[in-house]
């Protein structure tokens, strides 16, 4: 899930829930009218062109409502394989004309808006659901109810679409019809159900797929795997600043602590730098043990931009560590046994083949070449300089004002398998 979520004003969600992406187009996106039979020929043709569930979805809905439905407000919720969201959800009403998509995460599964909301029966049970918000008995039947009521919703239903892992997909249905929905149609509605289900299982393999190879890739990587470079040798030569760091005295404290408390530390230390990086638009390709090699794509962000990014993210990771040193949190082993944690960090800026290496049957889509060999050569100076972050000649050409005129000079250095001495300059 990406970090930047968006205000969802003027709609609200409970804690741990995020809005990602919104779009009100309204009935303008369907047909002004249509019968079941056309929604579900678009089904079966047109729908299965459209790569993006959101606008499939709120395609779908006007579709229904051109088609006299009378639903009113609907949700599609699904599970997904994320390393810090349980699902996606979709939000669609007629009475605002919004369609949301939004992230919920492990804490909003304990959330007493989720634990009280028919819907948990649903998508842990796989039960299906029909409330009459008409009765008294329905209106106070959960705090969501109640709060539909209000809103003139004379009726509500939930049913699970299929089975993702341990939880069901579901969707949930809203009218403010009299009397509730009409039943006249209900084998036809379920088939165009069962079809749009079918649809969303396309979607989630897609999803996942994108998931895993944005986490174990990153997300430019994993978006070039996806498209088909998967062959070995794909890829091309970019220029770019290469970010590699490193975290001082990883051997000894390996030596002393236990595998889980090591693991700890590393992922404190990852996290932050991560963050870091990838709020400035570097590219984490790779940790090996305790470092951290990622990229600023100069073709991406610009000559200048590129190296000012890479220098403001190595500034951030520095400031978040000495954070993580004095505010260390509960779930890492006592300060005295790792206290203070230390990092090193180089910047070079050069050509490197960005792309697949390795054998024919196991590849790794990585960064390769002699500005990435020459970058682990300086951070390698940060100790014996006693310095946290050095740069090279190149990056400090293509930095302009205060990144610029900041800067120590460090001297020229020889660099283990680099032909002449390197100006390095600390930041």
């Amino acid at each position: 899930m990406t970090r930047n979520v968006l205000d969802p004003a003027p709609r609200s969600y409970a804690p741990h829930v995020y809005l990602l992406n919104r779009s009100q187009r309204g009935a303008s996106c369907a047909p002004e009218q249509q019968t079941l039979g056309d929604v579900h020929d678009w089904l079966l043709h047109q729908a299965t062109r459209i790569d993006n569930v959101m606008l499939m979805f709120e395609e779908f809905m006007w579709r229904c409502t051109a088609a006299d439905l009378g639903i009113d407000r609907c949700t599609l919720h699904i599970g997904t394989l994320h390393p810090r969201m349980i699902g996606f959800s979709w939000f669609w009403s007629r009475l605002d004309q919004i369609c949301d998509e939004i992230a919920a995460d492990a804490g909003a599964i304990t959330q007493t808006a989720f634990t009280r909301n028919p819907l948990y029966k649903v998508i842990i049970e796989g039960q299906t659901i029909k409330v009459d918000l008409e009765t008294e008995e329905g209106r106070t039947s959960a705090p969501l109810m109640k709060e539909l009521a209000e809103q003139g919703f004379t009726a509500y239903a939930a049913m699970p679409l299929s089975a993702s892992g341990e939880t069901f997909n579901a969707m949930t249905f809203a009218t403010t019809r009299p009397g509730g929905f009409e039943t006249k149609d209900k084998d036809q509605i379920k088939r165009l159900i069962d079809l749009l289900a079918l649809h969303v299982e396309r979607h989630i393999v897609t999803r996942i797929a994108r998931n895993v190879a944005d986490t174990y890739l990153g997300p430019i990587a994993g978006r070039r795997v996806l498209d088909g470079e998967i062959r070995r040798g794909d890829g091309e030569a970019i220029e770019a600043v290469v970010f590699m760091s490193d975290m001082r005295g990883f051997t000894q404290l390996a030596d002393r602590l236990s595998g889980p408390e090591v693991t700890a530390i590393l992922n404190a230390y990852f996290d932050r730098v991560s963050v870091a990086i990838l709020n400035h638009g570097g590219d984490i390709l790779k940790f090996m043990g305790d470092g951290i090699l990622a990229v600023f794509d100069q073709k991406v962000l610009g000559e200048g931009a590129a190296a000012s990014a890479a220098v403001n993210a190595a500034r951030a990771a520095l400031a978040a560590i000495e954070d993580l040193n004095e505010n260390a949190p509960d779930d890492l082993p006592p300060a005295e046994l790792w206290h203070p944690l230390k990092i090193g960090i180089g910047l070079h800026r050069g050509e490197v083949f960005f792309g697949n290496v390795g054998g024919e049957e196991r590849l790794d889509f990585t960064v390769i070449g002699r500005a990435v060999n020459e970058t682990s050569r300086v951070e390698s100076l940060c100790k014996p300089l006693g310095r946290e972050l050095l740069l090279t000649e190149p990056v400090r050409d293509a930095l302009t004002g205060e990144l610029q005129t900041g800067l120590n000079e460090m001297g020229e250095h020889a660099l283990r398998g680099v032909g002449k001495p390197v100006a390095i300059f600390a930041a």
